[in-house]
């Protein structure tokens, strides 16, 4: 048994621990309206137990729902919605309408009573709806707010009882603040449960994440579309992109390792699907270490002074940009050679021309990753190597 059936179950019990107390406090007293009240708390019986039935469907998986049955919570939380509506009823129907004689003998007893209750109530909806916000059950939030409505109705009781000492009447004044505060509650958890059931996008923030998480690899060009909709407590995402890379197999490793790190910032991720297509490139480009004359290869990639980046078209071989860049990690004593190979990266780079093999070295394995190929040259002269980019 999880965490989420386990609190269901402690909130039943809890409830009928409220119902038992409740009832008698009203005998105690003779009041009509804590019978009420506890008429209302075991409306949260029901509530409660449709809250662990919906949490234990919803883990069944069936041939006929391969997405899963997650939205039962959902669901659940939309029921939960329309017990919170019908608690507000009782509570003006109570106060309003009920006819409520009190045994002063046993006044102070009573509101003991009640205070124990609101004391009960408090205490475990905290604990409900902290458990229902850590493991992301839409069901146990419900339940939580709902069970407050509770302690809500029992502080209307209280008001009444503590006016009848007094002789005053502040029953039909808490009444009204209690119920707009109960409308709240339950039109909120009422909206949230629609948009689920209704397939509404999740939340920008956590979209943008996505968005985010997706652009930050270098391979990655551009997105058509991007989807989230949530289902209970999780998420489903499609993203349709643009890729940069040589092969169908380097572009999976690229969307495989986009996968992971969505999952691994995003909580509660049950199913990322994202389509790829190859960029469809017109230009390759390309850039080569060089020494201080701007002219000649250099010795140590890391350490050039100048990088040179050109750009030609794939279907002549025509040049059509070329830059010199000042290498800007050149005095760094650590990691220039990855360094500098992350900056080539942000410039889109398709080939790196080296003086030596980069395979087993920082910048070979940046390289690698982002799909870059690396071409060790014995051509010194920079003018050699132009030719050279324009004829492969």
């Amino acid at each position: 048994m999880d965490q989420s059936e386990k609190t269901g179950f402690y909130s039943i019990g809890v409830n009928l621990l409220l119902v038992g107390i409740k009832i008698g406090l009203a005998s105690l007293s003779g009041s009509v309206a804590i019978l009420a009240d506890a008429v209302h708390s075991a409306t949260d019986v029901i509530s409660s137990a449709t809250v662990v039935a919906g949490i234990k469907i919803s883990r069944r998986t069936s041939r006929n729902f391969p997405y899963g049955l997650y939205k039962v919570e959902n669901f659940v939380s939309f029921l939960s919605s329309i017990f919170i509506f019908f608690a507000g009823y009782e509570i003006v129907h109570s106060v309003f309408f009920e006819t409520v004689r009190i045994n002063r003998d046993n006044l102070c007893y009573a509101m003991a009573g009640v205070l124990l209750t609101i004391g009960i109530t408090f205490a475990f909806s905290r604990y409900e709806l902290a458990r229902g916000k850590e493991i992301g059950s839409p069901s146990l939030i419900a339940d939580a707010q709902h069970i407050r409505t509770d302690m809500l109705s029992s502080a209307v009781i209280l008001a009444g009882l503590v006016g009848s000492v007094f002789g005053w009447e502040l029953d039909k004044v808490a009444a009204l603040v209690v119920v707009v505060l109960i409308a709240r509650s339950a039109t909120a958890i009422l909206v949230d449960a629609l948009r689920v059931l209704l397939d509404a996008s999740i939340d920008f923030k956590t979209m943008d994440q996505v968005k985010t998480i997706i652009l930050s690899s270098p391979r990655v060009v551009s997105i058509n579309t991007l989807w989230g909709r949530n289902s209970g407590p999780y998420k489903f995402i499609e993203a349709d992109i643009v890729v940069q890379a040589g092969s169908l197999e380097r572009a999976h490793f690229f969307i495989s390792r986009i996968e992971k790190e969505i999952r691994e910032k995003v909580s509660h991720v049950d199913h990322i699907l994202i389509h790829y297509e190859p960029q469809k490139k017109e230009l390759i480009t390309c850039a080569v270490p060089l020494g201080e004359d701007k002219a000649s290869m250099a010795d140590h990639f890391g350490s050039a002074p100048y990088f040179y980046v050109a750009s030609k078209r794939q279907k002549d071989g025509m040049l059509v940009s070329e830059a010199f860049y000042q290498n800007p990690f050149r005095q760094d004593e650590k990691g220039k050679g990855i360094k500098v190979s992350e900056w080539l990266l942000e410039k889109k780079v398709d080939w790196v021309y080296s003086p030596k093999e980069l395979v087993g070295r920082g910048p070979g394995y940046v390289f690698s990753d982002a799909g870059v190929e690396v071409v060790a040259t014995d051509l010194k002269r920079l003018e050699d190597i132009q030719k050279e980019f324009q004829k492969t």
